[in-house]
């Protein structure tokens, strides 16, 4: 069975991709499989090579790329090709990791004791329709420098750009078998890599109740699993803070990629005695985001993934409710959505649920404590940012905040070189990051006796 990709921008099938079928799913796996085996044999040196022949391969094609992710997943050209030169940063980063990944010489009585870091052999990596091309790199990337197989299941939205990805792996001479992208359905392909005995780890990225399913399946073969799940970050403003900078930088903070990013900043927190002053600042901010065609180099945001992903942005809005102002966003086809400000009460449904969309919520709080308390007032822990002059208040409180991925003036959440993960049911496990390719091993223990 195929599937219709569309452009979101203006509705239109770009393109037709073929389902896999279970059969086709085990003929990838079993491909994998043996591609592995050869791929562990080789130097180190051999793999790491390969590894920054595809990196090149990638940068060669940072256009062709951004443009599949302009149609496909209508992220605007200036942000594409900041995805796709993240591809070819992550791979370039981890192929050092092949001549790195050092075992241990353990002193003991009677004999040497040594360790080794064994690849697990065949990894299948779920990726999901945000941030196709990044979020796929972060689990193939360290998995092939560990000496592993991938077959990676794109999200049915947005597949074309991990499908080029593949064809470049294979261009730069990555051994047919080692990296095989596999469209299909989640319960089909998806729910095949969770219970295939040969798949020893699963890297599944996307909503918290998939994510608890995946991890129970694969709890039967006590296979690994890293899943990156759901956020409701809090944004945290205090009276100290430079407001107009806090003011301006708020938007991309939550409504980059239209809002569809799990680190999105969708919940500010604004000190009492600054809050009026706050919303006047971030009103013209809002305004001023440039919402509009993706292929337009000036566009800031664009549409969001799909129509039936803006009725359910479109339901935490019911009515205006709550509205405090808005952004534009275009008339005409294409899954448009402005960015959209709320000021709802505490425990409305638009603060405690990660909404996904361009949509955040304003909420004054009273004091240090209070805002610690009401940011852990979730079940998510993802990211999250702290606007204060006073660097102590910034540490305290980041150590404060449940929440794997924290910044203190500023909005960044991920970097390839630091680990990358979330708290209560945000996650399990860390992306990225120096060890990163370790979780991708097995330690194994030798002692040799030594008369």
């Amino acid at each position: 069975m195929s599937h219709a990709i569309v452009n979101p921008a203006d509705e239109r099938i770009i393109a037709t991709v073929s389902n896999a079928t279970l059969e086709e799913a085990d003929l990838a796996i079993e491909r994998a499989a043996t591609a592995q085996r050869g791929w562990a044999a080789l130097a180190p040196v051999d793999r790491a090579r390969l590894l920054r022949r595809f990196a090149d391969a990638v940068d060669g094609a940072v256009e062709e790329l951004a443009r599949i992710e302009v149609r496909n997943s209508g992220h605007p050209i200036s942000q594409a090709r900041w995805e796709a030169g993240h591809v070819r940063d992550v791979l370039e980063y981890y192929s050092a990791a092949p001549e790195r990944l050092f075992g241990r010489q353990i002193p003991v009585a009677g004999g040497l004791d040594v360790t080794f870091n064994e690849p697990l052999g065949v990894v299948g990596v779920i990726t999901p329709w945000n941030f196709p091309m990044t979020i796929a790199s972060w689990g193939f990337a360290p998995a092939l420098a560990a000496g592993n197989a991938v077959v990676l299941k794109p999200a049915e939205w947005t597949p074309l750009s991990s499908l080029r990805l593949a064809e470049l792996a294979l261009e730069a001479g990555l051994p047919e078998g080692l990296l095989q992208v596999v469209p299909g359905r989640g319960s089909v392909v998806g729910e095949r890599f969770v219970t295939h005995p040969l798949v020893r780890k699963v890297v599944f990225t996307g909503s918290t109740e998939v994510g608890t399913r995946v991890m129970s399946g694969c709890a039967e073969q006590v296979k690994r699993v890293t899943l990156e799940l759901g956020g409701k970050s809090a944004n945290i403003v205090f009276a100290d803070a430079d407001l107009e900078r806090a003011a301006a930088t708020a938007p991309s903070g939550v409504f980059e990629n239209a809002g569809q990013d799990c680190c999105a900043r969708s919940r500010i927190l604004v000190e009492r005695h600054v809050y009026e002053r706050f919303l006047e600042l971030l009103e013209p901010a809002v305004a001023g985001v440039r919402v509009g065609d993706p292929a337009d180099e000036a566009t800031e945001m664009g549409p969001l993934v799909s129509a039936e992903h803006r009725e359910r942005v479109r339901s935490y809005v019911p009515d205006d409710r709550d509205v405090a102002f808005r952004g534009t966003a275009p008339d005409g086809p294409g899954f448009w959505f402005p960015p959209t400000v709320l000021t709802p009460a505490r425990d409305s449904r638009a603060a405690r649920e990660e909404i996904f969309g361009p949509v955040v919520s304003v909420f004054p709080f009273d004091d240090e404590a209070d805002a610690v308390r009401f940011a852990n007032a979730t079940e998510y822990g993802l990211s999250g940012s702290i606007w204060t002059r006073d660097l102590s208040r910034g540490i305290r409180v980041a150590r404060a905040v449940e929440s794997g991925n924290l910044s203190v003036n500023s909005h960044s959440s991920v970097r390839y070189a630091t680990p990358f993960g979330g708290f209560k049911r945000s996650g399990l496990g860390r992306e990225l990051g120096p060890d990163a390719p370790l979780a991708f091993t097995e330690t194994k223990n030798v002692f040799i006796a030594v008369d």
